[in-house]
């Protein structure tokens, strides 16, 4: 059973990802899912990986679940080592240069 993060972590987590990756969000979507992708909203996310709505172009939505690529998290200070590893590897998926992480 996977780590479940408490209300505090998942708010703040996904308040900051929605409000300042949204870009992010889309292209690990578009990585992991559909490249035909048109927007997404990060939903969740616990000890094995993130939980996506991705929106199609003919407005549909679709859930998009992806594990952490360095495998399961149980703290705090992982997630967003694991978010990063994630917008990392969807970069190369993609054929992105990745931004430089601060």
């Amino acid at each position: 059973m996977p780590h479940t993060f408490d209300a505090e972590t998942l708010a703040g987590v996904l308040g900051h990802m929605n409000r300042d990756h949204a870009a992010d969000n889309l292209l690990i979507v578009r990585a992991f899912s559909d490249p035909e992708l048109v927007g997404a909203t990060m939903t969740g996310f616990d000890g094995d990986g993130g939980v996506w709505s991705a929106r199609r172009v003919d407005g549909s939505e679709v859930e998009v679940r992806v594990p952490w690529p360095g495998g399961e998290i149980a703290e705090r200070p992982a997630v967003r080592r694991a978010v990063v590893a994630l917008y990392d590897a969807a970069c190369a998926r993609l054929g992105v240069e990745p931004r430089p992480h601060s």
